[in-house]
């Protein structure tokens, strides 16, 4: 996926109410929204160069969103509005072979006992639908292991939820891990900071829930997913 324009460069100041970022950009300091309700962690320290996209829509109350960080030497994709379309792209340019031989894709379709709504609908007549619940990953602790989630996810613990009882009513559920920076080699459930949500991975894992992970070349011009890691749950 290309940005649209090009991105302009700056240093983060500080992250703050979740939604907020001041940045400095050469002799000024301007406010961008920051599109990521997690935690960020090493993703947000003072310092680190970012990049961010501008817009001129009047009805925008920041001009500029926060899209990369530079975390060392790896560049990391921040935003979580990316993923879906991320995945969606990678599907139809038939980079994800896992989830290849639907006719259709459809985002955002209500489902399930607990009001949810998936991601991505792949649908093909004479196969069962395939339901594709996306995460967006950024955090890695340790050296080329990247962890989900950043933060305490409810959200993610029902997702996982529903997918089982897609499972059991024969469907095809599928967990993905869009892995939004290229200096790992897999992804583990965050235990440390959301036990309920690694119990779950792995009840839905044992439960015949498909899950896979994929990790994006991230450039200033440019996010595309590439290559297929593994989903590692000790």
């Amino acid at each position: 996926m290309k940005f649209h324009a090009t991105l302009v460069e700056g240093r983060l100041i500080r992250r703050y109410k979740r939604f907020l970022a001041d940045v400095q950009m050469g002799e000024a300091v301007i406010t961008a929204a920051c599109p990521n309700t997690g935690s960020m962690m090493g993703c947000a320290e003072a310092g680190n160069r970012v990049w961010l996209s501008e817009s001129d829509r009047a009805t925008r109350k920041y001009r500029h969103t926060w899209e990369i960080v530079e975390v060392g030497k790896t560049l990391v994709g921040i935003n979580t509005g990316l993923p879906n379309a991320l995945v969606h792209e990678a599907i139809e340019g038939g980079a994800i072979p896992e989830l290849a031989g639907y006719a259709s894709i459809r985002r955002e379709v209500p489902f399930g006992e607990e009001r949810s709504r998936v991601d991505l609908l792949l649908e093909r007549p004479g196969r069962p639908p395939c339901y594709v619940e996306v995460k967006n990953v950024t955090a890695a602790v340790t050296k080329g292991v990247a962890l989900f989630p950043d933060c305490v996810s409810d959200r993610g613990a029902k997702h996982l939820r529903e997918l089982i009882r897609l499972k059991a009513a024969g469907l095809r559920p599928v967990q993905m891990y869009c892995v939004q920076r290229g200096d790992v080699k897999e992804v583990r459930p965050a235990d440390g900071i959301d036990v309920e949500y690694g119990r779950m991975l792995r009840e839905a894992i044992a439960a015949g829930v498909e899950v896979l992970a994929y990790r994006a070349r991230v450039t200033p011009t440019e996010v595309k997913l590439e290559k297929r890691i593994p989903v590692v749950c000790p």
